[in-house]
């Protein structure tokens, strides 16, 4: 059996010795703003089972990096693996519980209701930036993964003049809503992040050629090791079940 299904497993135990707990515990999780959508749609059925809450807060990948740096505390963390190993590396999140969950494309979004540019080759993204009046997208230097990409890219396809004029730099959130209230006419953000804005439409993703994608692990803070409220989550975070969610929510969950 491998590591995944062995730890899948002992997980599972610990939802299992959660339910029979008698104290209500209040678990924080803190997540990334792409895979927020996915712990808020699992947070009913854990509270349910188990008894205890859970306290979402989600933020850019390099802020929440920031604010545990600076001393915040957890239980439960999603973020890219890179991030997570730097954290363990400091003793601050559990290496052994980490644990690979999903991935998600950065992808093109028009206010409903509006006309939908060619975005299939490169080429035609690039002549979807220079007929865009504004164009938001996470400001790099929040320490948004598909901020920070963008801005290189744009360098690499000679376009930071034409972008820099018209960007609508977003520090955070979902990028979509500045298409809603009429602040810009495209947004690019990572596509988790673009569902669910209601007035909102998803163009597509990035040509294949120009993606990137940005992977999520989840792992336990190393004072949450033997929390078995804490291991409860993470767990149904990692059971099989939850690739539904994962998928339904715009993103493709790790094999």
């Amino acid at each position: 059996m491998n590591h995944r299904f062995l730890l899948s497993r002992f997980l599972c135990a610990c939802l299992i010795a959660a339910c029979g707990t008698t104290q209500a515990d209040t678990i924080k999780v803190l997540t990334t703003g792409a895979f927020k959508q996915v712990v808020v749609a699992l947070a009913p059925g854990y509270e349910a089972k188990t008894g205890h809450q859970l306290d979402i807060q989600n933020d850019t990948a390099g802020a929440l990096s920031k604010r545990i740096t600076e001393g915040e505390t957890f239980d439960v963390l999603v973020l890219t693996p890179a991030g997570l190993q730097a954290l363990a590396t400091r003793g601050v999140v559990d290496a052994g519980s980490i644990t690979p969950l999903a991935k998600v494309a950065i992808g093109v979004a028009v206010k409903a209701g509006t006309s939908k540019p060619a975005i299939a080759t490169v080429d035609e993204f690039k002549q979807a930036l220079i007929h865009a009046k504004h164009v938001a997208f996470i400001d790099p230097k929040s320490g948004g993964s598909s901020g920070i990409y963008l801005d290189q890219l744009f360098q690499r396809m000679g376009l930071s003049d034409v972008v820099r004029p018209k960007a609508v730099l977003v520090p955070g959130g979902l990028v979509a809503e500045r298409l809603v209230s009429g602040q810009a006419d495209l947004a690019i953000h990572q596509i988790s992040e673009i569902l669910p804005v209601q007035g909102a439409d998803l163009v597509g993703p990035l040509p294949e050629a120009i993606q990137n994608y940005t992977y999520y692990a989840v792992a336990l803070s190393a004072r949450s090791q033997q929390s078995p409220a804490a291991k409860a989550f993470m767990a149904m975070l990692t059971q099989k079940e939850t690739a539904e969610v994962i998928r339904s929510k715009g993103m493709m969950p790790a094999p």
